[in-house]
């Protein structure tokens, strides 16, 4: 208990510390871990520099302020969306007027979250970002299959491709609650708190500290550490699954995060197995997990987890004691049913489940998302 506490409070000093440092720092996040959303800005100046990298976009604006200029970072969205929106590195220029609207910094500085992105010339809208949407299905396809009738969890066949993608919750709670919250995580309202899972009195506590710093101190954020646990289910950049089925074990790749992987084994192996400190083919911040089919279900049980990531989008807290029951069921091409149940007795009173469906994203290789993008 007293660990947990510490590590929170150290969280708390290190962001406290980089806040008034280079706005490279931060990894992708939720905006308002770094701006206001009740505090409007507005600036007109000239593109210094356009800085296109990940996690977020910046672009630098000179603003004249008597016979000097001040420069203003403009953050916006990741690549991957700016692109799939049409724009590219080469929509602005150095030189470009342009005028911008958007969230002011909480601490202050020279940053704006863009919200409006205009040349002033011609008053041309830019950087404005659609929100994806998983491809239409015009018919249900069956299910992919192995000679030995397995479902496929990965491309039908050697010669395609593909991912998976859109989920349809990016937030993690207990079934049968209907709790509003941003994409990563963020409470409409802080009293839904107790409502997302059955936590103990000192989980509620810490979660409920990480949503009123609006999700600042999120360790993949600060310092690319692994989406571990459920939460590489529900990042809008997909998973990718590669079945080695000589070897028994099946590769689950990450667009997002650090695009690393976890390892889930078929070859009968005892849960748990490993060193101590963990291993090279399967770190502990994805844990041990072993699995096997149930008809059409690969049910993974995973254990042996540590503490140094966060396992939900919104900072629901987890220990060492941590035990996932992960059930994949592709009831046809184009769904993934992912199914899951948290047994944490050092963090929540009971076992509790969670479900949500992925979408197939065919013909297409699993996009990269790097946190270490633009970091000095």
């Amino acid at each position: 208990m007293k660990f947990r506490v510490s590590t929170a409070l150290l969280a708390a000093t290190l962001l406290a510390a980089l806040a008034g440092t280079s706005v490279r720092l931060l990894a992708h996040h939720e905006p308002l871990a770094k701006f206001d959303d009740g505090k409007t800005q507005t600036i007109s100046g000239v593109i210094s520099d356009v800085d296109w990298k990940n996690p977020h976009v910046h672009v630098f604006v000179n603003v004249k302020k008597g016979n000097d200029a001040e420069n203003w970072a403009i953050e916006l969205e990741d690549i991957l969306s700016l692109t799939r929106s049409g724009w590219n590195e080469d929509t602005v220029h150095p030189g470009d007027h342009v005028t911008v609207t958007g969230w002011a910094a909480r601490n202050g500085s020279r940053q704006i979250w863009s919200r409006s992105f205009k040349l002033t010339k011609t008053g041309k809208e830019v950087f404005a970002v659609t929100e994806a949407k998983p491809p239409a299905i015009l018919t249900k396809r069956p299910t992919p299959r192995w000679p030995d009738n397995t479902p496929k969890l990965g491309a039908p066949s050697a010669a395609a491709q593909g991912y998976w993608a859109y989920p349809s919750k990016t937030v993690l709670m207990e079934d049968g609650q209907n709790i509003e919250a941003s994409k990563w995580g963020l409470l409409k309202n802080i009293n839904d708190a107790p409502k997302m899972a059955p936590m103990q009195n000192w989980a509620l506590a810490l979660y409920k500290e990480r949503q009123k710093r609006f999700l600042a101190d999120d360790p993949m954020y600060l310092n690319c550490k692994p989406p571990g646990g459920p939460r590489q289910f529900q990042l809008s950049e997909g998973v990718q699954f590669v079945e080695d089925r000589e070897r028994q074990r099946i590769f689950v790749l990450f667009g997002g995060g650090n695009t690393n992987y976890r390892i889930i084994y078929l070859d009968g192996r005892k849960p748990n197995t490993g060193q101590v400190g963990g291993d090279d083919d399967n770190p502990l911040y994805y844990g041990r997990a072993v699995a096997k089919w149930q008809g059409d279900t690969l049910v993974s049980d995973t254990e042996g987890f540590n503490e140094d990531f966060w396992f939900t989008n919104g900072g629901l807290p987890h220990t060492e004691q941590l035990k996932l029951t992960e059930r994949f069921t592709r009831p046809d091409l184009d769904t993934l049913n992912y199914d899951v149940t948290i047994d944490d007795p050092g963090a929540y009173t009971r076992t509790w489940k969670a479900s949500w469906t992925l979408r197939w994203v065919a013909d297409q290789e699993l996009p990269r998302q790097l946190c270490q993008d633009n970091r000095p």
